[in-house]
């Protein structure tokens, strides 16, 4: 629970979208993938105002480009599949993206401005339009609310993940309670700067559609920009926000009381769906929370943060749980920062390896437990500045080799 003030806010169990007034969700089998739900729409009853981050690879999907173009609309749904990324397919595959708008508002009785596009699998195939067009009318005529509906979405938007990522907040205020929920799906190429990750989340707040956008903006970069599974940034990387204001009497303004309460939710829940991403990173056997302290700013030490944790040598030795400490310095030394390595303290768990750039004794038997864990916390100091920055990454197995050396099959 979190608490400003008088004013508190909670997680609500096992719920997903449709715990916020005014949105309704759905998941169903489109048949791209095999027997697996891979069409999801989520709607909103009102008109709702949008906020979004997308990949910085130049190589980008069509759908990227089409939620682009029709950001600043207002926007009552959002249509995803899973199994086929439609990136890399040319005009045709522009054209697949906005039929898909199409077939949702028709459906739906809406505008075709109205409804943003995503989706994320292989690339470089053609949709199946039949297919699509045929799930989307399923999934359109499957819409509803509750926990089923909830689970079905966050499900109908997985590849390659393991578990459903969803999550759902309630606050209670003076002047009525409002809600924030979302979902994600992502598991390998994930990288800072979006990977191959869908994030969708909703809330009933009455938001400008500009701060919405700042605000969104500032909780991505402290969240699915601060991870990294394999160091790869996709083609499709999207991450949404709609606000409907359904929760009536509840607005959230740049000099609202408010401001600071919906922020620090906002920021929660995307931290907390981006650490569902990584722990259910493709053949993980380690999630490490690399902690940078000590930088001269933030971004350098973003920058900092994923040379560690994007390092080959230093993911495998995790994996081989070892405290080759010099791996991490090496990292740090070619991510393009300027700093001092002879005052660089690090530690791994609650044992220090090496105090101002060099090694200092520790009991290796001590160190392989803490290695054995699944989650192992690693603290730099750079002694160089007052930011700190928290980002989270991955071992690297040989299961994840397996899994993406067959992932078309």
């Amino acid at each position: 629970m979190k608490k400003n003030d008088k004013n508190k806010w909670i997680k609500i169990e096992n719920r997903g979208l449709t715990a916020v007034k005014g949105f309704q969700a759905s998941g169903v089998v489109g048949g791209l993938k095999k027997g697996k739900k891979d069409i999801a729409v989520i709607y909103s009853e009102k008109e709702a105002v949008a906020a979004g981050v997308f990949t910085l690879n130049v190589v980008q999907a069509a759908p990227v480009h089409l939620c682009k173009a029709q950001l600043e609309n207002p926007v009552r749904a959002l249509v995803v599949n899973s199994g086929n990324a439609n990136a890399c397919t040319g005009e045709q595959g522009r054209r697949d993206a906005q039929q898909m708008a199409a077939r949702t508002a028709a459906s739906l009785k809406i505008d075709s401005g109205k409804v943003m596009v995503s989706s994320t699998g292989v690339i470089g195939v053609p949709l199946p339009m039949d297919k699509v067009n045929s799930g989307i009318s399923a999934a359109v005529s499957a819409l509803g609310k509750g926990p089923d509906f909830d689970s079905a979405s966050a499900e109908a938007i997985m590849t390659t993940d393991t578990v459903i990522k969803q999550l759902a907040y309630r606050c209670s205020l003076p002047e009525g309670d409002f809600h924030l929920a979302g979902i994600a799906k992502g598991s390998g190429m994930i990288c800072p700067n979006m990977a191959t990750m869908l994030a969708f989340l909703v809330t009933d707040v009455r938001i400008q559609r500009s701060l919405l956008q700042d605000l969104f903006a500032e909780a991505v970069d402290k969240s699915f920009n601060a991870i990294t599974v394999d160091g790869d940034t996709s083609t499709n990387d999207t991450a949404l926000i709609l606000a409907n204001g359904a929760a009536d009497g509840v607005e959230i303004t740049a000099n609202s009381e408010n401001l600071s309460l919906f922020k620090e939710m906002l920021i929660a829940a995307a931290k907390e769906l981006a650490l569902k991403i990584v722990e259910d990173g493709e053949g993980l056997t380690k999630v490490i929370t690399l902690t940078i302290r000590g930088a001269a700013d933030e971004k350098e030490a973003r920058i900092m943060a994923r040379s560690v944790l994007n390092s080959p040598l230093v993911k495998t030795a995790f994996y081989g749980e070892d405290a080759n400490w010099g791996r991490i310095l090496a990292a740090l030394g070619y991510a393009g920062v300027a700093f001092n390595p002879d005052l660089v303290d690090i530690f791994i768990g609650p044992f220090q390896v090496a105090a101002n750039g060099g090694a200092v004794p520790f009991s290796e038997e001590k160190m392989k437990k803490v290695l054995q864990n699944r989650e192992v916390a690693v603290l730099l100091d750079l002694k160089n500045g007052p930011a700190e920055v928290t980002a989270w990454g991955t071992d690297m197995s040989h299961e994840y080799i397996s899994i993406n050396s067959d992932y078309r099959s």
